[in-house]
């Protein structure tokens, strides 16, 4: 198959509610689609490191480690010189560069483009995200919760973003509810190791999966587990490139968002290593529109088949991207704004 045309557009949808990144929200989602042909069918990616400005004004922090005018640039300079050759050729580019989000979606488009995704198949489900919005009224958060359908046995709880004694009460909130919930709490690297103690300590250990990246310091979670019992999770500690897969007393589980680790090889290198040492692999957002949910789930089905993926953030944005997912409008690719084409 030839690359016959080439183009790069960029999003910018503004979501209902403010959305967590870390300890930061987001009242914005940006990204870019990169859209091409070849002789036979027409596929679309989205790249969207999650990285720019939070609703203060402030760097994001803690996951893309790459701009999308970086993104923009090494694809500009790149689209030329795949025009009119094999597809094979856009491996060339994911294996070569060091922005994490390009990697990846060059490596997806090849996937799509070769059959390797099956895309448009529902998921088997999705693990809810649980936070309390800016604002929100209790009773508006467990109406929410009381909303779950019976199917849902787990879901995930932001932690560490308000106060110590209120996520405390928000999770015995959840489980006075629904006491059959098992719970993966997300605190995003927020407490010092006696922070994290103290908090899990009030917590009821039976309901609690495993809590993703406790502590400030990745060498605090082991004693965290060793102390308290909870399994910990490693999710922020991925996207650093010189990760090796280390196992670790405690640790139970990888989140893996491929938009922040890179090329698949990558993903499924960690996925294997998780694997053979019993931990668990679980597929999760960087915050993409519904064309980059679209194909986490088929990478979930693909490559983590026995993990329900963490994906439920398109209840923020205001419109779908490309791929509807029920929303009243869908943006396409007409709707976008073009950057550069080659065809």
């Amino acid at each position: 198959m030839t690359l016959l045309t080439l183009s790069l557009y960029s999003y910018q949808i503004p979501l209902d509610k403010l959305l967590p990144v870390g300890n930061q929200r987001i009242e914005t989602r940006e990204g870019l689609v990169l859209q091409v042909s070849t002789e036979t069918q027409r596929q679309a990616v989205e790249i969207s490191p999650l990285s720019g400005i939070d609703v203060d004004g402030q760097p994001i922090t803690g996951f893309s480690q790459e701009s999308i005018a970086e993104v923009i640039q090494v694809l500009v300079e790149s689209m030329p010189s795949l025009q009119g050759l094999h597809i094979d050729k856009l491996l060339d580019v994911a294996d070569t560069t060091p922005l994490a989000s390009l990697a990846y979606g060059l490596s997806l488009l090849h996937a799509k483009l070769n059959g390797k995704l099956s895309l448009h198949h529902d998921s088997a489900g999705i693990i809810p995200l649980i936070y309390r919005h800016q604002d929100e009224a209790s009773e508006h958060l467990q109406q929410r919760v009381n909303a779950l359908s019976n199917k849902v046995h787990a879901v995930k709880v932001k932690v560490g973003q308000t106060s110590m004694e209120d996520e405390i009460l928000l999770i015995h909130q959840i489980l006075a509810i629904r006491p059959d919930l098992k719970l993966r709490l997300d605190a995003n690297r927020a407490f010092t190791l006696e922070q994290a103690i103290d908090f899990c300590a009030c917590l009821p250990l039976a309901s609690i999966e495993y809590i993703e990246e406790p502590c400030h310091s990745a060498k605090d979670n082991v004693q965290l587990f060793q102390t308290v019992g909870i399994p910990f999770a490693l999710d922020e500690s991925l996207n650093d490139k010189r990760y090796q897969f280390n196992m670790l007393p405690g640790l139970t589980a990888l989140v893996l968002k491929p938009m922040l680790i890179g090329h698949l090889n990558r993903l499924q290198q960690l996925i294997e290593e998780a694997n053979v040492n019993g931990v668990r692999a679980v597929i999760s957002s960087s915050l993409e529109a519904s064309l980059g949910i679209e194909a986490l789930k088929a990478i979930s089905l693909e490559c983590t088949p026995d993990e329900i993926p963490g994906l439920d953030t398109l209840s923020a944005f205001s419109c779908d991207l490309i791929v509807s997912s029920g929303k009243q409008h869908c943006l396409s690719v007409d709707d976008l704004t073009l950057i550069h084409r080659c065809k």
